[in-house]
């Protein structure tokens, strides 16, 4: 069995093109390779595990949001335990929500040493949605980028579309990259030697399409050093139109923010803010660099969720700062007086730490590479409730909801019960096209409904107050 580095495949697409399809394919195709699976999803609620067929292989969830900002150390963790492993692995599948950019993805295998050296990046292979994949071609970043890294593609859903169409679309899809090798197919019927072991990465080419590709990306978008006596302090957010107290220097970095501080990388709240406080021996490279790896994996954790007057820990715990309108105030205590890096997630609030009152200036500070933004308008409603659906109700609903919001949701996708059968009902939607289907037993699993919407303009409440309508009495 070979020792050498494993190879990665990157399975990327936009929302409802099938990456899930191809992936099933994957896994249940005689292939007689031992694979891990590491699945990233958009929403609150995770429902393509419940989708993925059951087989040999591994499989890890993420659903903390977008792969390439605050699951980036969930991601370096996994692959770290997959590493230890006693037996080798044959490869390594990555499933990215349909709104990532596979670049920072890829980033992952190129920017650690230790993910170098142990990791291929073998190929991203984008799956095309060939019926849908225009309108987003001509709204949504993030498509173009998908097409544009790929090293194949697959034009999955042929027979939606007619002839002339599909050429068109192929032609449309050479002007974004001429280079990757595009195989048409229905339901992802394609063979595995296609995308697996193709030795299509490039990095030439990436780095040619986005210069700063080997740049990582990171969950933080500041980070300063603040020398900082033992005492009780305050860390002060915003308040009335002070001066910033970073001059953000850009070191080692060429950002240009315009006027002010005008960052897009924040994924929540305009009035939240996530902070993480370590202490440092010093600031220089070394220390630096294990506390910019450490904050890396701190983000990816879970978050303390602080009001205005809530204590701020140093430490290896992600804070974040609930505000109000902008403001906030957060004591800091310091028990032993050192050096302290205080990495914030979007500078557009203005951070200034205060010891008797007065502002203390950091001593280092610098901007990290933060250059990706996500389509805001598009946004997930997950729903999880427990009981049996009336199915008449639910067909009713999912109708009208089609033919009326059909155009604003990308996705719907879900795992239901429903009265009188013993089988989950799995259902998958893109814009009007829908399809469900009863599959396994629910055996001793509970009987609840998962489902999520991915879209523009989704109304929680509404949606939420019309599902449960359809419960059964």
């Amino acid at each position: 069995m070979s020792s050498g580095p494993i190879p990665v495949t990157v399975l990327t697409g936009f929302l409802g093109a099938g990456k899930t399809t191809l992936l099933n394919r994957i896994l249940t195709e005689q292939h007689g390779q031992k694979l891990a699976v590491i699945e990233n999803e958009f929403g609150e609620v995770g429902v393509d595990n419940q989708l993925v067929i059951s087989s040999d292989e591994e499989l890890f969830e993420m659903n903390n949001g977008c792969i390439c900002c605050t699951v980036r150390g969930d991601l370096i963790r996994i692959l770290g335990r997959l590493m230890k492993r006693k037996d080798r692995l044959d490869g390594i599948l990555i499933e990215t929500t349909g709104l990532a950019n596979p670049a920072p993805v890829a980033q992952t295998f190129f920017t650690d040493d230790e993910m170098k050296a142990n990791f291929r990046l073998d190929a991203i292979v984008t799956v095309v949605d060939a019926k849908h994949v225009l309108q987003h071609l001509d709204s949504d970043d993030e498509a173009v980028k998908q097409l544009a890294f790929a090293d194949v593609i697959l034009l999955n859903k042929t027979d939606l579309v007619s002839s002339a169409e599909l050429a068109a679309l192929e032609e449309r899809i050479h002007r974004i990259n001429a280079v990757a090798r595009i195989h048409r197919t229905k339901n992802c019927d394609v063979p595995l030697d296609r995308v697996l072991n193709v030795g299509g990465f490039n990095l030439g080419r990436a780095t040619e399409l986005d210069p700063k590709f080997l740049e990582p990306e990171y969950p933080f978008e500041w980070a300063g050093a603040y020398a900082l006596p033992a005492g009780s302090h305050e860390l002060v957010i915003g308040h009335g139109d002070e001066e910033h107290d970073h001059d953000h220097s850009h070191e080692g970095h060429d950002h240009d923010h315009g006027d002010g501080h005008d960052h897009h990388h924040h994924h929540g709240n305009p009035n939240e803010l996530d902070v993480v406080i370590l202490p440092v021996k010093s600031t220089g490279d070394a220390d630096l660099t294990a506390a910019r790896e450490s904050a890396v994996r701190v983000f990816s954790d879970w978050e303390t969720r602080l009001k205005d007057g809530d204590p701020v820990v140093p430490g290896a715990t992600l804070q974040r700062l609930l505000l109000t309108e902008g403001n906030g105030t957060y004591p800091l205590k310091i028990e032993k007086p050192g050096t302290f890096l205080v990495f914030e997630s979007c500078g557009h609030d203005p951070l200034h730490i205060q010891v008797a009152g007065e502002p203390v200036k950091p001593g280092w500070q610098q901007d990290f590479h933060a250059a990706h933004t996500h389509n805001d308008a598009v946004t997930s409603v997950g729903i999880s409730t427990p009981g049996d659906l009336d199915g008449r109700k639910l067909n009713d609903w999912i109708s009208g909801l089609l033919r009326t919001k059909g155009g604003d949701i990308y996705r719907m996708k879900g795992v239901l019960s429903v009265k009188g059968s013993t089988k989950r009902l799995v259902f998958q939607g893109v814009h009007m096209l829908f399809d469900a289907k009863f599959d396994r037993e629910w055996g001793t699993d509970p009987r609840t409904n998962t489902l999520v919407f991915i879209g523009r303009k989704l109304d929680r409440a509404e949606l939420t107050k019309a599902f449960e309508a359809c419960l059964a009495k």
